[in-house]
């Protein structure tokens, strides 16, 4: 695998973002390692209240969205303790993606109290330097969650991820916080073949402003 050095990275803080199954979690993984970066990754191992969830949104999404948005919190504060500007880092999600699963999971009123909390806690999100998003379609995303073997994972159910496609597409279309890589994540597959990775990569480390799109052509 390529290893980069930080000081040939351009990037202080990559986000590397897409719904269940787009596989951000070890892409970021991957890139952070090849440029001896820091990941920032979700620990959705830790909460308690995800499988009640999959299992019955209705009665699981409040209490399951509330814990990721306390974890995701505590992890910013850590991370301004360290001075997060300081490293290069790579995390597998944006900030604004808690609110975007709570307009998708909660209830009206849910939704209600869980902006009330949003609002009461002091949250000081970086800007990244670059958005790396992750696209495909629904029938890729349940191939490869099955193919993860993920015990609560096996709950998710095809309507829901429809709703996460749709709501990830509108929040990037209107996205322009920082530049953004948008990543047909279909017919590649970046984390299992090394030249897929070593493409994408260029890519990333070449993006510094805009908007663009990373769609190869396979042989």
């Amino acid at each position: 695998m390529r290893t980069t050095p930080q000081a040939d990275w351009p990037h202080r803080l990559v986000v590397v973002e897409g719904p269940i199954g787009a596989g951000k979690t070890t892409l970021a993984k991957r890139i952070a390692a090849a440029v001896g970066a820091e990941p920032v990754l979700e620990q959705p191992d830790e909460n308690p209240f995800l499988e009640r969830f999959y299992k019955n949104p209705r009665a699981g999404a409040l209490p399951a969205q509330l814990y990721f948005l306390f974890q995701r919190a505590r992890q910013l504060q850590e991370l301004r303790q360290q001075d997060l500007f300081a490293p290069v880092r790579v995390a597998d999600y944006l900030l604004e993606k808690d609110r975007l699963f709570a307009r998708v999971t909660l209830e009206d009123d849910e939704y209600a109290l869980y902006e009330q909390v949003y609002g009461r806690l002091s949250l000081d999100a970086p800007v990244p330097d670059l958005v790396v998003f992750l696209q495909a379609p629904v029938d890729v995303l349940l191939e490869r969650i099955a193919a993860r073997g993920v015990r609560y994972e096996k709950h998710i159910e095809r309507d829901y991820l429809l709703r996460l496609i749709d709501a990830y597409t509108r929040f990037f279309h209107q996205y322009s916080a920082s530049p953004l890589l948008i990543v047909n994540a279909a017919e590649i597959d970046p984390v299992g073949d090394s030249r897929d990775f070593e493409q994408l990569f260029e890519a990333i480390r070449r993006t510094r402003s805009g908007r663009h799109y990373f769609n190869p052509l396979k042989d």
